[in-house]
């Protein structure tokens, strides 16, 4: 599941210093996320991301939550519960803090960055269990470019770019922090296209995706996001193919949205 969030991630990620005039407090989206299983795409587990507002002693801060469970039935297979949440500021999307905990099947991480954006500077804590249940920390400092994000506030930049002003073949680079490495994502941009949801038929751009130096994602277009073409830009549908396999994000329901 660590792949999957950060091939959806990924396939969210167009990252750009915009305003954000598209994503409030209290925005809730619900998705299934499935699996090709022996050939047959299996809906496997629920993934939910979700906005609120926390407040601090100095300001006042958008919490990112992106959740993964996998369905109860699925549990004793394996077992799925994942958290990927980042603190950012409300106007620019700009990540304070950022925490990813894990547990997988007996597989057990914990990351967390602390930003210093002036120096291009993370904090980085690694959490992980020895077998016999202990933990052990590994503490780092990451040097980071000026507009390297995470995965969960990059998730939600795209949604605040002016994709209407996009040609189809038009791309870009950018970059986002995962497991303390900066990974160089190309974006590109196909058309428009309308397709069938759980929320409707949604007019929608169509994203594909590619990242350099690595071989996490699989084919030519094989991996893709459908974001509706209006002033929320919600992801409604993925797919994408990996190594192993490969999967779809379906959008489930979706409140709470600005627009």
């Amino acid at each position: 599941m660590k792949k999957y969030f950060f091939v959806i991630a990924i396939l969210c990620g167009l990252l750009a210093n915009a305003q954000n005039n598209t994503i409030g407090f209290g925005e809730k989206l619900v998705f299934s996320a499935s699996y090709n299983m022996s050939g047959i795409l299996t809906d496997i587990a629920e993934v939910k991301m979700e906005t609120s507002e926390v407040k601090t002693s100095k300001n006042s801060l958008m919490r990112l939550k992106c959740t993964a469970a996998t369905y109860k039935k699925w549990d004793n297979f394996f077992k799925i519960r994942d958290l990927y949440e980042s603190y950012v500021n409300p106007k620019t999307l700009t990540p304070y803090l950022y925490k990813r905990d894990i547990s997988e099947g007996g597989y057990y991480k914990f990351m967390q960055y602390k930003y210093n954006h002036k120096a291009k500077l993370v904090k980085s804590l690694k959490r992980k269990k020895r077998k016999d249940g202990t933990t052990w920390d590994e503490n780092k400092n990451v040097k980071i470019n000026a507009t390297t994000k995470d995965i969960v506030s990059t998730l939600y930049y795209i949604r605040n770019l002016d994709i209407h002003k996009a040609t189809p073949g038009d791309q870009q680079d950018f970059t986002v922090l995962f497991d303390n490495k900066e990974t160089t994502i190309t974006l590109k941009y196909i058309s428009k296209e309308t397709i069938s949801t759980n929320i409707g038929s949604k007019e929608c751009y169509k994203l594909a995706l590619s990242v350099k130096g690595s071989d996490v994602l699989k084919g030519s277009n094989s991996n893709l996001l459908w974001l509706t073409a209006d002033q929320n830009k919600i992801p409604v549908y993925a797919k994408f193919k990996i190594a192993v396999g490969n999967g779809e994000l379906k959008i489930q329901s979706a409140t709470g949205l600005k627009h």
